[in-house]
């Protein structure tokens, strides 16, 4: 074994210098890949957990230079999906083995705290063995104790960049890293579990960058890690930049499963977006999460967060059987189970 990878493996830990190493130069990947593999079959087995995307609202107040659903993107055609159409996600989603549901938006201030927690209040109450995951961004300290309340397990919440000036470059200047952090910290207290990320590969993003993310989640020590490459979209700000190196976002992946053994990371769209066998490749870097979409078909093109998004045209049956398929190809197995974190 390579002495950096060794070291990596028992330490969960390097210097600086050494982790830009291994993210930089290709020559460990395969030893990387192989280690990070047998260190989540350690903890998950070849368990691959799903979850049940519902992209419920399109709608976004916040204006990231890198999102397609930006607010000042005129082109997007917006929608919101009703309690009842949400419920018959979960309905359809149940009914096919899911026991997690993602509930994921932009930040859209017309579903009030009291609709959100009554939309958690009515899963749980239909679906008291499935786990309530939340991606709906920044909040106060209260609304996540409120929906915490109402029965919300997960929150998802990606940090993007931990270094200031780089988050100042890709977010409008209302936003701020500090409070990005902050709501992290809040969900922990809480007692949520907890996740965060970063885009791989992003505009300005240096491997100092890439450094900081990974110290600031050493800090965090987050349940579960997404990441995935930058993807441009054409109308933002960031159009013309190119998209994220899917190679080294697979390097992060394994350099991520053997730092956090116990973590839920998730083999992204974006992965299977930039790369037709980017999902596969994803778990056999460390992955152990996929996240099929259980949105209704009609809306799927509309949530384009990045150009040319996978897997919009397929109904939640569709796209189960073929993930299935894909797990299976790679080794693993789709298992129907609610998937926390093991700790």
């Amino acid at each position: 074994m390579n002495h950096l990878l060794e070291i990596l493996r028992n330490n969960r830990d390097l210097p600086d210098d050494d982790f830009k190493i291994i993210i930089e130069e290709e020559q460990y990947e395969e030893e990387l890949f192989s280690i990070a593999d047998s260190v989540r079959r350690q903890h998950y087995g070849v368990d691959v957990y799903i979850r049940g995307l519902i992209e419920f609202t399109n709608y976004c107040k916040n204006n990231c230079l890198y999102c397609g659903i930006r607010r000042d993107n005129q082109h997007v055609k917006r929608y919101r999906l009703d309690k009842n159409e949400i419920l018959a996600c979960c309905k359809q989603g149940y009914e096919l083995g899911f026991r997690t549901f993602v509930l994921q938006g932009g930040e859209d201030n017309y579903f009030t705290d009291e609709m959100i927690s009554e939309i958690i209040t009515e899963i749980k109450s239909l679906y008291s063995d499935c786990a309530v995951t939340l991606s709906i961004g920044e909040r106060t300290k209260e609304t996540y104790k409120a929906w915490f309340d109402a029965g919300a397990d997960r929150y998802l919440l990606r940090h993007e960049t931990a270094n200031e000036e780089h988050y100042k470059k890709i977010h409008p200047e209302c936003l701020r890293l500090k409070n990005r952090k902050k709501c992290l910290w809040d969900l922990k207290e809480i007692g949520y579990q907890v996740g965060s990320g970063f885009m791989v590969g992003s505009p300005f993003q240096t491997i100092d960058c890439l450094i900081e993310d990974i110290r600031f989640l050493q800090e965090l020590q987050p349940d579960m890690i997404g990441i995935g490459p930058f993807l441009s979209h054409k109308q933002t700000p960031f159009h013309s930049f190119p998209n994220g190196d899917f190679h080294k976002c697979l390097r992060l992946i394994a350099i991520l499963r053997l730092i956090f053994p116990y973590s839920l990371i998730p083999a992204t769209t974006a992965l299977g977006t930039i790369n037709t066998q980017g999902r596969e490749m994803g778990l056999k870097a460390g992955a152990n999460i996929v996240m099929p979409n259980l949105s209704p078909v009609k809306f799927r093109k509309q949530y384009e967060l990045y150009d040319n998004k996978i897997c919009t045209n397929e109904e939640a049956a569709e796209c189960k059987s073929c993930l299935e398929k894909r797990v299976q190809s790679a080794g693993y197995r789709i298992v129907t189970d609610v998937g926390h974190v093991r700790r």
